[in-house]
Order: structure tokens, then sequence, then C-alpha cells
């Protein structure tokens, strides 16, 4: 009997991939759908549509449903999200200026309440007046409430307390800081709380638009989503906690590595069209940041895959320097519109007006360059100048060529803000065209990538020699650009996890001189101690060089370019609960945490009681989310210094980490 058949998609901001998988037979179907940020839904369901149709397969045998997602980051890097209020307990004015929680507050309303714990739980009388006072006229404004609680995590009686209040006047979602985070640190933890809040209405409207497609479709399974470490959460887990998406999207891709290629020690290079994205598999695992996320600026207390970006792609801008003696090439941080993708959506205008600028007498600065409007609403120019409209008004819906477009040197300051507004969009040449003429990239139009190349290739550097050749010269000039600047990158991630941070590639001699292979009496070389891992769709054609030059192996698995979709599939659900015990008093010990605080007489009892509940949370919390086939593990971490001959407990705290494959519903044939 075949094993369940299961669905996983990656909502990425380009592409929203779907892959259909069973545990026996790996990948059964694969597709890909444009994103459709309007409506994700519509994404969704080109992706999986297709998938299904080139699977051959009724949507009726899906049994599970995995989502991965980048739209709680980029919710955090926009500063999107709902109002949120947020209630300290036993904190004052003077806590917002730490761990960031100013900034991250901004406009939004806060209360502070009396209130709170100390250390070994013991309670500060809470008063709820000002919060009485507060909520009648601030439920209809807000979207959410967040609680953050002074040494909540040694006891969330108060939080729990006030958000019942809150619940039963407003009506509203109530994030409390214990239930995201198990460490001190009030304010972070406050922080935490208060972007979870915000993140609430949006993570719910994916989710509800993802049910609403599966029950359309048919698919009667249970829908789970991607956290930021790798592991998996129900879809009502991930409503109530979106903060911990984020990074999803780059945990499943991590998570989808080891699948593919079984690799327990690997460094793994995810390249899109816009970013390379660069993280570390440790011991099966994806290396986690140590203090939490740091997304948008703020750093959060989220577990999270240790994850470093930058803007180098596929479809990077890119940059000629003629200025020298010597023409250079460098690639980013901007992504462009590639020419053969222009000319592949509007046709015989787009190569008229290449040829035209490849048979002119004089070449201009602007030759190969295209603006292209993205929205023709006029809700989106609100707040313009005089300047920005005229141009804008110049720009249609076909691309226009920026020789024409720009007639004064400073419209080039007026498009550059237009483009940054999100209302047009630059096209000219990237490494996807280079790629095109040398005939290593097919899905777009070569004709426009060798047309916009060959005007490139004209240009003269400061010696008054052509740049490159020919067509073919100058791409393979840019692909080995690409390659160096990837193995910059790389090798940037790597030496930071190293603590070597200092050390920049792209500037060191001794660097430049190891990836050239510069031969002397004094030789430099390196190489990574493990293998470099490749992902994404044009992986097969970049990283077997990236990785030569680093001095890896390179490893690239056949289904590299839907390795986020995969990881979402194949992931487990990870729970971890953990319980404090500390002694305020000789012989007598708290443990706090699962539960409601409480005094133990005795380490040995305190001790085990901490251990039973540890395990019985972890194996409920899973349980809850889905979880079937439970393991558990429990690791302790004991502080008990010897003082004046006697040892004393200073804290201990009991880690219980339950997993398991989540439970799969009767798919019917």
């Amino acid at each position: 009997m075949a094993s369940p058949l299961l669905l996983g998609i990656d909502t990425g901001g380009t592409y929203t991939d779907a892959v259909l998988f069973r545990d026996e037979g790996g990948v059964i179907a694969k597709a890909k759908a444009l994103t459709t940020r309007h409506e994700l839904s519509e994404g969704i369901a080109g992706a999986v549509g297709a998938a299904l149709e080139n699977g051959c397969v009724p949507a009726s045998q899906i049994a599970m449903v995995s989502l991965s997602t980048t739209l709680a980051t980029n919710a955090l890097v926009e500063g999107q999200g709902g109002l949120a209020a947020l209630v300290m307990i036993g904190f004052g004015p003077e806590d917002i200026a730490r761990g960031g929680l100013s900034e991250a507050l901004g406009s939004d309303p806060v209360i502070f309440l009396p209130g709170g714990h100390d250390v070994h739980g013991n309670e500060t009388p809470l008063d709820m007046s000002a919060l009485d006072e507060a909520l009648p006229s601030l439920g209809s404004v807000v979207s959410s409430f967040a609680v953050a609680g002074y040494f909540a995590v040694r006891n969330p009686a108060h939080e729990i307390r006030v958000r019942d209040r809150i619940r039963e006047i407003s009506h509203r979602p109530v994030t409390c800081s214990h239930e995201l985070s198990s460490k001190l640190g009030g304010p972070r933890r406050a922080l935490t709380t208060l972007l979870n809040a915000r993140l609430v209405s949006i993570i719910d409207r994916l989710i509800a638009s993802t049910e609403g497609f599966l029950q359309k479709s048919g698919i009667d399974a249970p829908l789970m989503v991607v956290r930021g470490d790798g592991a998996l959460m129900s879809a009502a887990e991930a409503r109530l906690r979106p903060i911990e998406t984020i990074l999803s999207g780059p945990a499943a891709s991590l998570v989808g590595a080891r699948y593919l290629t079984g690799l327990d020690e690997a460094v793994v290079s995810d390249i899109g069209g816009t970013t390379t994205d660069v993280a570390i598999l440790q011991g099966g695992r994806p290396k986690l940041a140590p203090d939490g996320a740091d997304v948008g600026g703020h750093n959060t207390m989220v577990e999270a895959v240790a994850l470093r970006t930058y803007g180098l792609g596929g479809d990077s801008e890119v940059h000629i320097d003629d200025r020298g003696l010597e023409a250079k090439i460098t690639l980013g941080p901007r992504r462009l519109l590639p020419l053969s993708l222009l000319a592949a959506t509007h046709g015989e205008s787009v190569l008229q007006a290449l040829d035209m600028q490849l048979r002119a007498s004089h070449a201009g600065r602007q030759d190969g360059r295209f603006a292209l409007r993205i929205s023709l609403s006029d809700a989106h120019v609100e707040g313009l100048q005089a300047q920005e409209l005229s141009l804008l008004a110049r720009i249609g819906s076909t691309p226009a060529p920026l020789n024409s477009l720009l007639v004064m040197n400073s419209q080039k300051a007026v498009l550059d803000r237009l483009v940054a507004r999100g209302l047009v969009h630059l096209s000219g040449i990237t490494p996807s065209d280079a790629l095109h003429v040398l005939g290593r990239q097919r899905q777009w139009n070569a004709d426009a990538a060798r047309l916009g190349l060959q005007i490139a290739a004209r240009r003269r550097s400061g010696a008054g020699r052509q740049i490159a050749a020919s067509a073919e010269d100058l791409a393979r000039n840019i692909v080995d650009r690409l390659t160096r600047q990837s193995s910059e990158v790389i090798l940037a991630a790597c030496l930071a996890e190293d603590g070597a941070e200092a050390i920049d590639p792209a500037v060191s001699l001794a660097v430049d001189r190891a990836l050239k292979r510069v031969p002397g009496i004094a030789r430099f070389s390196l190489e990574l101690d493990r293998p470099l891992v490749g992902l994404g769709a044009s992986a097969r054609v970049y990283y077997p060089a990236i990785a030569d030059m680093l001095g890896a192996q390179s490893v690239i698995p056949a289904d590299a370019d839907v390795a986020n979709a995969i990881g979402a599939v194949v992931g487990q659900i990870r729970v971890v609960i953990a319980v404090t015990v500390t002694s305020p008093e000789d012989g007598i010990y708290v443990v706090a945490g699962a539960g409601e605080t409480m005094t133990v007489v005795g380490e040995a009892a305190a001790l085990k009681t901490a251990r039973d509940r540890a395990t019985a949370g972890a194996r409920d919390k899973a349980g809850q989310e889905g979880a079937g086939d439970i393991l558990i593990s429990v690791d302790e971490k004991i502080s008990a210094p010897e003082v004046e001959g006697s040892r004393k407990l200073v804290e201990a705290v009991v880690t219980a980490t339950a997993t398991g494959r989540p439970r799969m519903t009767h798919a019917q044939d």
C-alpha cells in the first residue's frame, strides 16, 4: 500500500512552488506559478493545480498539506501589520527604552499596570484599574493586544489574568509573552510579543486563504506551517504565534537540503532572482541564531535559522565601470527585469528598440535599459512631486527606452525615486541574460539578451578599448563575476560563523590571492570543511564553479529548484518545554514552568517534579500540534556551585523536547 500523498507549498517573493510527495517515492510531481501578492490563493491554486495535473493524481488523495512562507518576514522588514496595544505588568516607562522596544512600539498605545513577580515567582499585587479604564476605547481601535509581565516566565499568573480580562471585554486576539519564550529579558520578550500581535491578522489572512483554496479543491487534510527553526506547527498554532513563522522559507530550504542530500554538515546557499541566502547545516539540523532571529532591525527572541542574506541573484543589475584602464564589472544589490524576460512578455517593441540602439553610430549611456510602469492606478501616486508625476505619465504599459525617456541628467534621480516607490520597474542586462547568450538558460528571449550584451560590449574603457570582444565574451565575464561575488558572500557567512567577521573577503588581499590561486613563494589557499549545497532554479549553472573556487565539494540535488516546498513537507513537529528550579532558602525549591508555580521540599523531589512536568507538557503540546508517534528527549542544566564547602543550587533548567511526524488524514482515492 502506498504511503500517504503529501503536498508542500512555498510562497516566495516571485514564485509559489508546489510539490507532491510520498515518503517511499520522494517527489511525485512539482510545479511553479507566479506569486499573486494581491490574492495569494491564486498563485497557490496555479502551482498546486499544475502539480496535480503533472502527477496525474486526484486532490482527494492528499493526506497532509504543509506551507512555508516569507509573509511574516516581509511584513516585519516593511513595517507592516495591524495596530496593537502593549500591556506592561510590573514595568515602568523607563523600560520601554530597553531592548529596542521603543523603536518597535512607535505610536502604538501602551498601558502600565502595577504587578509582576520576582525571580522565584512571588507576586507583587496586580492592579488592573488602568486596563479597565482604557479597554472600552482601545478595543475599537486596535486589532490585537500584547501582554508582557515582569518575570512572567517564572510565574505567568498575572499575564493570564490580564489576557482573560481583555478577551472578556474587547474580544480581540491577545498574545502573552510567556507563550512565546521561556527566556529572561522582559523588554525583548515584550518586543517579541508586540510584533507577534501585529502579525496575527496578516498570517490569519494567509491561512484562511489557503484553507479556502483547499476546501474548494476537495483537499480534506490537516494544514501545517513551517516555523523559523525548520520545525512544523499546526495552522491553528501559527494563527496564535505568527511571529514563529519568520524566516519560514529559508528554514524550509535547509530542511529540504538535508532531506535531498542526506548531509549532516554542509554550507547551504540558495540563489534566487534577487538575493542569495547562506546558512549552515550542523548535526543534521539548521544552525540556529543563538540570540534569536533579527529581522527588519528587530532583535526578537524567536528561535530561527542563522541566516545571512545578500543582494546577489540571477536578476541582479550589472554595473560596468569603464572609467579605468580596465573595465570592472560588479553585480547588485538592485534587481532588474532581465531583457530576455522583458522581450518575452512585451514582444517586438523591445527587440526593435535594442536593434536601433545597436545600429546607431554613437552609443548612449542609457542604451540597453528600459522603464516599465508597474501600476496604472491613480491611488498609488499620492504624494508624488510634479517632476515625478510628469515622468511617470510618460511611462506607459509598454517598455520605454531610457535613452529617449531621460532627456536631462536630473531626471535620472527622479526615475530612481519612482523605482523606490515601487511604481516603475527598470530593465537591463543581468546574469540571466548572460546565460541566455551562452545557451545555458532558454526559457525567455535569447535574441533580446544578445542585443543587450552586444550594446554593452561596445562600450570603451579609459584605455580606449572595447570592454569585450563580443556578446559571448561579455557574458562569460558577467558569469565569472557572479561566481566571484557568490564565493565572497558564502565565505563571509562562513567566516562570521567562525567568529572572524573582521576578515572581509571582498577587500582582503590574502583572500583574493587564495581565490585566484596566485602562484608565489608564499602561496595562499582556502577551503570549506564541508560540502557546498547549491539550491535555486539556476543552482546547477552557477554552483559547480563557485564550489571549485572555494575548494569545496559541490552538491546540487535533483530537485534543488523546489527545495523549500520539499522542506515544508518532510519536516517534523518539534516542541520544547523548559521548567526551572530555584532555591530561595535552604531545603525549599520553587518549580516554575509548564503549569502553576509550586514549592517543593528537597532538591531530588523538585528535579523529579520538573522532569515530569517538562515531559508531560512537551508530549501534550506536540499532540495538540498534531504529532503522532512522539519521541521525548530530556536535557538538564544545573548550576550548583560549592560555597564555603556547602553545595548551593542556584538554578536548574530541565528541557524536554518532543518530536514527531504530523498525523495524516485517511485520504480517499
